[in-house]
């Protein structure tokens, strides 16, 4: 295993930690609905990727606390961007499902920040951009260990 505390490879990770930060803060300005906070997109797009959850089930994907996530899923539902329905298990639960509004608002932020994406590689030249392309899928299971 290799050393990660000097040399070499302590300027590679400090680099990537830098330049994925930069590009999350970048992407991050590509939004459709300014007025949702980064948190509310990022339920959002868990409710997108993993289907309806409880709260419960939200807070611990989005390593928040759960009175923080009701808080959120209240704000989501008074914009009109999730539902609430009783949980078919569980009478004292609820479950947390998005509505079509906010696939319709997810889907056209994803196009907003995958077109900004785009323009920035198009500045790179074939050896880079088949490196980045080489690279997705590892910093896609950095995203998810």
């Amino acid at each position: 295993m290799p050393d990660f505390s000097q040399g070499d490879d302590a300027a590679a990770v400090n680099a990537l930690r830098s330049a994925v930060m930069r590009l999350s803060r970048r992407l991050k300005h590509q939004r459709v609905d300014e007025s949702l906070s980064p948190t509310e997109m990022s339920v959002l797009g868990t409710l997108s990727r993993c289907g309806s959850a409880t709260p419960g089930e939200l807070a611990r994907k989005e390593h928040v606390q759960p009175p923080s996530m009701t808080r959120i899923v209240a704000l989501l539902e008074a914009k009109g961007l999730v539902r609430l329905d009783p949980h078919p298990d569980d009478r004292r639960q609820k479950v947390v499902t998005q509505t079509e509004q906010a696939e319709a608002m997810l889907e056209e932020s994803r196009r907003k920040r995958n077109a900004f994406l785009a323009s920035l590689v198009a500045e790179l030249d074939e050896d880079e951009w088949a490196a980045l392309r080489a690279a997705a899928p590892v910093l896609e299971k950095l995203a998810h260990i």
